[in-house]
């Protein structure tokens, strides 16, 4: 176990005045520097911030999903090289270990190459350890900077993709997961859409799907919805056929945690069934993800390493994150789990991807590959 204290925050989210969710941050105290994030296990109920002096700490803080969310990873992958860098760690055992925290979202290996690349370049350049840290710093705040500006962007063309595809307002709009500011350097990504309709009056209903295993929409997605004074509706994941049977979804929104080259999306498991009930009930399915997402070095979706969760989360009722044996137990002791964290929306199914750089619609591997060129995901 790293280095990791707890700071608690003021609870503030039923002011009814939002104020932006430090999801994760960079400071310099005396002692030496560090990188705090908002424990997102304790969210809705409380706001606690984490506070990483070691790559170690950030390791465990990625694999208990106190951050998660995949450019986020991105973010947090950067500033771990730059932590490793500033302390005077071995960067190369940081990159190791980063990279290989979370095997399914690819922002978190793009960060943390972009930074460690940052970083031997500055060291070749200079042979100075301390302005290498520096321009590994620099180069995580760059990125960050940047995943901000994709936000803003993506949801400017995601609403006027929905104005196009559903004009009118009045729009209800069911979305699975968190893909808020929890999970970015700026608004977010499906979420931030949702937002923006929401700002301009748009938006009738946000439904909002529990999610399982980890409840990432009941306890995150509902948090920031109601932080953002949206109306929202909480419903079980296997109710959202139901709601396309009553012809009350107009689009779905949904972010990924990894695009392959042929346009197959990879996030939460749920979401796929959702593409399918969508094409069935002829309700646009909207991916919304940076081209930090797009991987067009997996060839397809069956490529894609999908992540597999503890079967506890299924066999018990507890905490999302809690330890095997401390749930209310809901299965006959044994009872083998089948409980992946994703699964794969081949692209037949996507009507359309929302990225920085524009949209891509019908997505396939050559429009994918146009928004986002190889040679910019290095």
């Amino acid at each position: 176990m790293g280095d990791q204290s707890v700071v608690s925050l003021a609870n503030d989210s039923q002011s009814g005045s939002p104020v932006p969710i430090p999801t994760l941050r960079w400071e310099e105290p005396p002692e030496g520097p560090v990188l705090i994030l908002l424990d997102q296990t304790r969210l809705p109920v409380e706001e606690i911030e984490l506070v990483c002096t070691d790559v170690q700490a950030l390791v465990d803080a990625i694999r208990t999903l106190a951050v998660r969310g995949a450019p986020v990873l991105g973010l947090a992958g950067a500033y771990g090289i730059a932590l490793a860098a500033a302390r005077g760690f071995d960067v190369a055992e940081a990159e190791r270990q980063l990279a290989s925290a979370r095997p399914t979202a690819v922002n978190l290996g793009y960060g943390v190459r972009r930074a460690a690349a940052a970083y031997r370049s500055a060291l070749d350049t200079t042979a100075d350890p301390q302005r290498a840290a520096r321009a590994t710093l620099a180069e995580a705040r760059a990125l960050h900077a940047e995943d901000a500006a994709a936000s803003e962007r993506m949801a400017s063309h995601g609403l006027a993709l929905l104005k196009k595809l559903v004009p009118g307002g009045g729009l209800r709009i069911l979305t699975h997961c968190n893909t808020g500011a929890l999970v970015s350097g700026g608004a977010g990504t499906a979420f931030a859409v949702a937002h923006a309709a929401h700002r301009e009056g748009l938006l009738r209903r946000l439904w909002v799907d529990e999610t399982r295993p980890l409840l990432q929409g009941a306890r995150l997605t509902a948090y920031e919805a109601a932080r953002a004074d949206m109306t929202y509706t909480l419903l079980a994941d296997n109710a959202a056929g139901s709601l396309f049977a009553d012809g009350a979804v107009d689009a779905v929104l949904i972010g990924a945690d990894r695009i392959a080259a042929d346009g197959s999306v990879a996030n939460k498991v749920g979401s796929y069934p959702l593409a399918v009930l969508a094409h069935h009930h002829n309700v646009p399915f909207v991916v919304v993800a940076p081209t930090t997402t797009v991987d067009l070095a997996t060839a397809d979706g069956a490529s894609i390493e999908v992540e597999q969760r503890p079967g506890h989360e299924v066999t018990e009722i507890a905490h999302p994150i809690a330890e095997a044996g401390s749930g209310i137990v809901l299965a006959p002791l044994g009872t083998q789990a089948y409980n992946p964290a994703f699964d794969i929306t081949p692209a037949p199914l996507v009507t359309a991807l929302v990225t920085e750089n524009g949209v891509a619609s019908p997505v396939t591997a050559a429009t994918l590959a146009a928004l986002a060129p190889s040679d910019t995901r290095q």
